[in-house]
């Protein structure tokens, strides 16, 4: 079994630094292209039990940027969750699930929050 999941888009520059990292530390991870693999509602509802929903939906994005208004109104975890779903390119990135002796879930790049990872 690998010792993390990283969930992000190939051609991102953070999901870019994040794989470098796991791969200069000989960390084993599977990758998952959300553009091209989607994901499932259960995992991002999962996502938000660990993390705040607010986090998780990035508010920069392109993506975000063109929806249209009524979309963007009066957003809620329930609904950020169904924008993500149909749009994964609405998650912040990377998202990296680690499984090591204590499980984390890390929302976008951060180095030092990473190499915290290599103790666990």
């Amino acid at each position: 079994m690998s010792k993390a999941t990283l969930y992000g888009i190939k051609n991102c520059d953070s999901v870019r630094k994040a794989r470098k990292f796991l791969e200069a530390h000989k960390i084993a991870y599977d990758f998952y292209d959300l553009r091209a693999d989607g994901i499932s509602q259960a995992l991002i509802k999962s996502w938000c039990a660990e993390v705040n929903w607010e986090l998780l939906l990035n508010r920069r994005s392109t993506t975000f940027k063109q929806l249209d208004a009524a979309a963007k109104l009066n957003i809620d975890e329930a609904h950020a969750i169904q924008l993500m779903h149909s749009q994964p390119t609405l998650i912040k990135r990377p998202v990296l699930q680690w499984h090591g002796t204590q499980k984390h879930l890390m929302v976008g790049y951060n180095n030092e929050h990473y190499e915290s990872l290599l103790d666990a």
